[in-house]
């Protein structure tokens, strides 16, 4: 019952909040409404889908999106790259191919304010190119993980990191990316990519990273 009305008052507060997408021309949820929609998701502790590969993959498959296989699979996520590397150039958003998959990083002083989970309003603009290459090029699997450094105690940095790799996923999918490609966790301090004993390091550390995985069938 909560769930259900969560869902009909986010749907109000983006029907009511639709402007104009400046990449595309389309409507879309404007940047109120989609912070709007991000208070009403965590306020009522509603999750978005989280799942392995194999789950989601045969969720997808069989809500017809269609699985990539040999040759394809490259050529797709080439084209993919390519356009996130064009929107996001000079974001602070880094792009990064590794294999099949891409990785966007993104670094948690262009995302949160210090000790928050939600994501600020200049950020807002960022993230609707993110969800413009990711509704194009939806084929993929987005796995959202949130990560610390590691100052302060263990459960905080856990629960933070939790928090904010939602409030990425909240926002992605209130600008009409499939929750059904969601996987959402937070890693708190446990998968550094710097040092922690320097602050440059450490702010390396705080990010919430988007990994992008080809949709095929096994």
């Amino acid at each position: 019952m909560i769930k259900n009305m969560v869902i009909a008052a986010l749907a109000a507060t983006m029907l009511a909040g639709c402007t104009t997408d400046p990449y595309t021309g389309e409507q879309r949820v404007s940047n109120t409404a989609g912070g709007a929609a991000i208070g009403a998701l965590a306020g009522a502790g509603v999750g978005l889908l989280v799942g392995g590969y194999s789950d989601r993959t045969n969720a997808l498959i069989g809500a017809g999106v269609g699985a990539l296989a040999g040759g394809a699979i490259g050529g797709y996520m080439d084209k993919q790259e390519a356009e996130l590397r064009g929107y996001l150039q000079g974001t602070g958003v880094s792009v990064t191919r590794q294999g099949d998959n891409i990785i966007l990083n993104m670094p948690s002083n262009i995302t949160f304010a210090t000790d928050q989970d939600q994501v600020t309003g200049t950020f807002y603009q960022t993230l609707n190119a993110v969800a413009l290459v990711l509704n194009k090029y939806n084929r993929t699997l987005v796995d959202i993980n949130g990560h610390t450094d590691s100052t302060g105690s263990l459960q905080h940095n856990q629960s933070l990191s939790q928090r904010r790799a939602q409030s990425v996923a909240t926002y992605l999918a209130s600008q009409g990316v499939d929750g059904r490609r969601f996987a959402v966790q937070g890693f708190g301090p446990s998968q550094p990519i710097a040092t922690n004993a320097t602050p440059d390091g450490r702010a390396l550390n705080r990010r919430v990273e988007i990994t992008l995985v080809p949709i095929t069938q096994g």
